[in-house]
């Protein structure tokens, strides 16, 4: 076995065991943290495809941003001890049936779909054409969209943290 192929089974390791670590986490800061394990490894499997540019976003916009913002909102909106209650017994089925149903469908397509190699001739990206694209604003470029999507999360944000405090000062009241 390789040396590649090595670090790909562990990388993969790494990204399954800590998706289900996420998921099944009653502690909100873990949870979080481990997302942040699954966005670095997936990184790691961008770097061995050679997409180091698919890289460079994995790390800086999810592995940076993204796990940046959601760890400042729990620091924000609730204690670092906080724990998930835990789930009812019918969405616990709901999604172990969903996680079955999902997994079939996807073995299913991937085994019955003949994969064939493309004798197209790869595309010469380099980086200048890459943010020439992600700069324009004319047809094919991202920077209106990259502008609606900061504005939606930062309302987002602002709305959950406007939530929580909400029922928190609502629980406050109560218990007085």
């Amino acid at each position: 076995m390789s040396l590649s192929a090595i670090i790909f089974y562990i990388l993969a390791a790494t990204i399954i065991i800590f998706s289900i670590l996420t998921v099944t986490s009653r502690r909100i800061l873990r949870a979080a943290i481990y997302l942040l394990f699954v966005l670095v490894a997936t990184a790691g499997i961008y770097f061995m495809l050679n997409y180091q540019f698919m890289a460079a976003i994995q790390l800086t916009l999810y592995s940076g941003g993204i796990v940046v913002l959601i760890i400042f909102s729990i620091m924000l909106t609730s204690e670092v001890g906080d724990k998930f209650e835990r789930p009812a017994l019918w969405k616990l089925l709901a999604g172990v049936s969903t996680f079955i149903i999902g997994t079939g469908l996807t073995l299913w397509v991937l085994l019955s779909h003949v994969f064939k190699v493309s004798d197209q001739q790869a595309i010469d990206v380099n980086m200048r054409s890459i943010g020439n694209s992600l700069l324009s604003l004319h047809k094919g470029g991202f920077v209106l969209p990259f502008e609606v999507i900061s504005i939606l999360l930062l309302a987002v944000m602002v709305a959950a943290i406007i939530i929580a405090k909400k029922e928190e000062d609502n629980t406050k009241s109560d218990e007085i």
